[in-house]
């Protein structure tokens, strides 16, 4: 019995490290609670990369919103199909050495993200410099 519980538990962990984060993602603002967008992260010469696809705006905001505040390529750019993940490598479970954008404010940051050891739906975003990082939870489209 205690065989086959180490089985069940050993089967487990590998589904949940099997979990692939590609595909679409909506996001959730960590200080809202309310989703923003979807974001589909895809893979390109070996390093993952995020787009948004598709927004969630209020009535009172700009539905088509640019870059404004953007110091990059990204400058003036539309919000909507903008790359805002970029250049993430595999590191055991989780994705890193790569950069976030919010288009919000226009602020890149160093990047890390992992599939959720309990719910392998969610995906734990983190956006940081130096040791003062935001982490956002993001939950898979189906």
């Amino acid at each position: 019995m205690k065989y086959l519980m180490i089985l069940c538990m050993l089967c487990a962990a590998a589904v949940v490290n099997g979990q692939s984060v590609l595909g679409k993602w909506k996001t959730i603002d960590d200080e809202t609670g309310k989703p923003k967008s979807i974001v589909e992260i895809t893979e390109r010469d070996g390093k993952l990369y995020g787009t948004i696809v598709e927004l969630f705006r209020e009535p009172n905001e700009v539905q088509d919103p640019y870059c404004d505040k953007c110091e990059d390529d990204r400058k003036d750019k539309r919000i909507l199909g903008m790359e805002i993940i970029r250049d993430m490598e595999k590191d055991d479970d989780e994705y890193d050495d790569g950069t976030i954008c919010d288009p919000k404010t226009g602020k890149i940051y160093d990047c890390k993200f992992w599939i959720d050891e309990d719910n392998p739906n969610v995906l734990n975003v983190r956006g940081y410099v130096a040791f003062f990082f935001r982490t956002q939870t993001w939950e898979r489209v189906k």
